[in-house]
């Protein structure tokens, strides 16, 4: 079957022999490959190859006029990135290391090895297409996007987040699998709309959250079936993936996939085809595929929960997710989006909120991320009569989630180990409460109520701390 993808890939055949020169030529031009250079001159390869981008050379080591060996050091030497077969007619297990030393990719003996040469190229081709995205993508991610209105609908400042744009817009041409990762409520469709965005296909981005899928299903929704393929279906049915066909097919939460459908998914991303349930004919997919999951794949893949194979073909691009307390300089932004957005669905008038908002919502750890920034916004406005936005339904949703008056933020696995226990000297009980006042109104940016609620205790309390130690300070 011909691939018109292949077309404009550049090969080179260097072989002494015309005969397996031309056959060799029309092996791979019936497999879709058009773009080829044919030498009997192993002279002649290193100005070809300097002048020319040549993907993958094919080369025979018993050459006249130039030994195989020294033409593989030249090639690597003009082209680094050109990935070199070596097709011999010797079967000899110490050649063929040798040649491997020298940088060739692989090493195939003539005898009746169409299907192989076939194979190995094919295999050669997708690997320095993903070396030469890679490649691209490190060149072109900037500080920022360079298309800033295409991820509008994301509500952010934040300077990690204006990195993901830049890398997103760097794999606009790429057709590889994009994995990506983050807790819950972290924005993960939004940035998959976003891939979809700026890849601009003339086809629709198809959403299927397969959490809770068996493997039956998982297969009748993404492939489809065809018709009297169990009892009921009386027609075809076309499936998500010819939905998305033209588009992005982008599958939600798949650290859930049971593993049968594992092996299937597998398949999809690795051959490139399907099969509708019932049938025995395969479907081909012509979507970019886009995965995300809140789950740590690599630990479910140590625990052979989750095929390591199908991991890292999925992490081919990846993006992580932060969750909101590492970007809380996203608060401001965030708030104002969500009380607009809650304003209009509830026909009130936006409201102006305390200045002192955004800084008790810095002091929360949000388990549930913007999910539930959301949530606080749109459950504060509809208690909205008027005036300024009141704090009460945010400190009391506060306190309901952190489980007491005091909201700490466990941002690393060192939060609940006792911070004085690597001192050599243990500051005094007094020293101890003066710094942690100090950092509570430093988090607090000097509101003593917020400062208080961080502390646990009440604010006439903490007024009358912070009044010892400036009098403790004048003496």
């Amino acid at each position: 079957m011909t691939d018109t993808s292949y077309a404009d890939f550049p090969i080179l055949l260097i072989d002494d022999e015309p005969s397996w020169l031309r056959s060799l030529g029309l092996l791979l031009e019936r497999t879709g490959f058009t773009h080829l250079h044919k030498l009997t001159d192993g002279r002649k390869a290193r100005d070809l190859v300097a002048q020319e981008e040549i993907g993958i050379v094919l080369l025979d080591l018993m050459m006249p006029d130039m030994p195989g060996e020294e033409l593989i050091s030249i090639i690597r030497e003009e082209s680094p990135e050109t990935v070199i077969i070596v097709v011999s007619g010797m079967n000899q297990v110490d050649l063929a290391v040798e040649c491997m030393k020298l940088g060739a990719a692989d090493y195939i003996v003539k005898t009746g090895a169409e299907e192989r040469i076939v194979a190995t190229v094919i295999n050669a081709v997708n690997l320095w297409e993903l070396k030469r995205e890679n490649r691209a993508i490190r060149s072109t991610i900037r500080k920022g996007p360079s298309h800033p209105e295409i991820f509008s609908h994301i509500a952010t400042t934040n300077r990690y987040m204006a990195s993901i744009f830049s890398y997103i817009e760097s794999l606009a041409s790429s057709r590889q699998p994009v994995l990506i990762t983050g807790e819950s409520g972290t924005g993960k469709e939004l940035i998959a709309r976003a891939i979809h965005r700026v890849g601009n296909p003339p086809g629709p981005i198809v959403a299927v959250n397969v959490a809770g899928l068996d493997d039956t299903i998982f297969s009748d929704t993404l492939f489809g079936h065809v018709r009297g393929a169990f009892t009921g279906a009386q027609t075809r049915r076309g499936g998500m993936v010819e939905k998305a066909s033209d588009g992005t097919l982008f599958l939600d939460e798949i650290g859930d996939l049971s593993a049968p459908s594992q092996v299937k998914l597998l398949r999809l991303l690795q051959e490139g085809d399907y099969y509708p349930v019932g049938s025995d004919q395969p479907e081909k997919i012509n979507a970019r595929v886009v995965c995300s999951t809140h789950q740590d794949l690599q630990a479910k893949g140590k625990e052979r929960r989750f095929r390591k194979d199908l991991f890292y073909r999925l992490q081919t691009h990846h993006i992580h997710m932060p969750p909101l307390r590492e970007r809380k300089d996203d608060i401001p932004v965030l708030l104002e989006t969500f009380l607009g957005m809650a304003a209009e669905e509830t026909g009130k008038k936006k409201p102006t909120y305390p200045q002192e908002l955004p800084i008790l919502l810095a002091t929360y750890h949000f388990p549930g991320n913007i999910r539930e920034l959301k949530s606080m916004v749109f459950d504060a406005v509809a208690r909205h009569h008027g005036g300024t936005l009141s704090m009460a339904s945010f400190k009391d949703a506060i306190q309901a989630h952190s489980g007491s008056e005091v909201a700490i933020p466990p941002s690393s696995s060192e939060a609940h180990k006792n911070p004085f226990s690597a001192m050599d000297a243990l500051p005094s009980l007094a020293e101890a409460s003066q710094l942690l006042v100090m950092e509570a109104m430093a988090r607090a940016e000097g509101n003593q109520s917020i400062a208080a609620r961080l502390l646990g205790i009440s604010q006439p309390a903490l007024s009358k701390r912070m009044k010892l130690l400036r009098d403790k300070q004048q003496t």
